[in-house]
């Protein structure tokens, strides 16, 4: 397996694949609304960095983290794992990538936002070091922190 940014060309269809199969069911949004979201993924996909992990270089990603930095902040905007590919710490792998990434370019601090209800999600995090800030009830998420 290997790390490497992402090609949209080679990778967007997988990382749509993961994101409608690992994120949209945990989302609480309506029908509608992540109709909407998914029509701007690609230009979403465009703002920050996208890592990936793949079996082999020109084969698509099995595991993808997308970020942004803004600043001193890096917030991780989406990350998903194919669920054949979980518990191989790819996600984990990712994460520490995009923090190394961020924190090389002075980010301090790192952010995510988790779904109610993705307790694997909260987990996750919780054990790579972030902490709850908040709920944010109109979202139906929680804010979790960690300085880098």
């Amino acid at each position: 397996m290997i790390i490497r940014q992402r090609s949209s060309k080679l990778d967007d269809g997988a990382i749509m694949k993961l994101i409608d199969t690992q994120l949209v069911p945990l989302s609480h949004m309506s029908e509608k609304e992540i109709h909407k979201i998914r029509k701007e993924i690609p230009l979403r996909m465009n703002r920050g960095m996208t890592f990936v992990i793949s079996p082999e270089p020109n084969k698509p990603a099995v595991a993808f983290i997308h970020f942004l930095m803004h600043g001193e902040l890096l917030y991780v905007d989406m990350m998903a794992v194919s669920l054949k590919e979980q518990r191989k710490r790819y996600g984990q792998t990712l994460l520490h990538e995009a923090e190394n990434f961020a924190a090389s370019r002075g980010c301090k601090k790192s952010k995510v936002m988790v779904d109610e209800g993705n307790t694997k999600g909260n987990q996750f995090y919780q054990k790579n070091g972030y902490q709850n800030l908040r709920y944010i009830l109109i979202s139906r998420c929680y804010e979790m922190e960690k300085r880098l």
